[in-house]
């Protein structure tokens, strides 16, 4: 059985102001693609692949390079609402997780096709999340933004690639912070040592692991950590998802 291990330190209130939490909105710009569907969101370089499957569904954003942070942004879950523009802002607010990188297009300046560019603070929205928020035909709109809790369903996900001696685990549905910045695994005949993040949140060890069944304990950015204990059999297969506990 899973156990849960929870640290909440005494100045996470401090930690939690230093990401957004509960702060002031930032003004940004936003746009959209893939599609009406979404479709074309899969993949992405945070590693998660369908969208869909994995429970993230249209709610996504590609972040600037000024937030994607070289990937430790991923999974970060931002409220976002059109700002100052009535001709094609909608009333309401949308909360999205950051699932993808939008790149810089240094050929173009920043107010005219390189709204990725640094420094810029710009989302990529999934077009269906941007039609709630602005009309389609705006194409580029004014937004604020702030950090927030991100709400999912069921526990922490823990995929299980790779081979013999090289593990990469995909790690899904974060909640609490999202963001996940450090990860450690341990087998049951091992103690706990430290992942590397590959790409993305893809988090790799090179420790033998077969027939033994692994433990993670995950750190996310507001310094919230997380131990799932024995989340699979000895069993197990590469290739196989698992699901640990959750942040609240």
């Amino acid at each position: 059985m899973a156990l849960l291990v929870l640290v909440l330190m005494g100045f996470l209130p401090l930690l939690s102001h230093a990401y957004g939490y509960g702060g002031g909105w930032i003004d940004a710009h936003a746009t959209f693609y893939g599609g009406d569907d979404a479709s074309g969101t899969m993949g992405g370089a945070c590693g998660y692949g369908n969208l869909y499957s994995q429970g993230y569904g249209t709610n996504t954003a590609a972040l600037s390079t000024a937030l994607f942070n070289n990937g430790l942004s991923c999974g970060a879950c931002f409220e976002i609402k059109c700002a100052s523009d009535p001709r094609w802002c909608l009333p309401g607010s949308i909360v999205v997780t950051a699932t993808n990188f939008c790149p810089p297009n240094n050929a173009l300046p920043n107010n005219a096709g390189g709204w990725c560019n640094p420094p810029q603070h710009h989302f990529d929205l999934s077009q269906p999340v941007f039609q709630q928020i602005a009309q389609y035909r705006a194409g580029i709109v004014p937004v604020s933004y702030r950090r927030v809790a991100c709400r999912k369903r069921g526990g922490i996900r823990f995929t299980i690639n790779g081979l013999s001696y090289f593990n990469l685990v995909l790690i899904t549905n974060v909640g609490g912070a999202g963001d996940v910045h450090s990860v450690s695994i341990k087998g049951s005949r091992t103690g706990w040592q430290p992942m590397s993040r590959n790409w993305g949140q893809n988090w790799q060890s090179n420790t033998y692991l077969n027939g033994q069944s692994p433990s993670f304990k995950v750190t996310t950015s507001d310094g919230s950590t997380l131990v799932s204990n024995n989340v699979a059999p000895p069993n197990w297969s590469f290739g196989q998802t698992f699901t640990g506990l959750q942040f609240p």
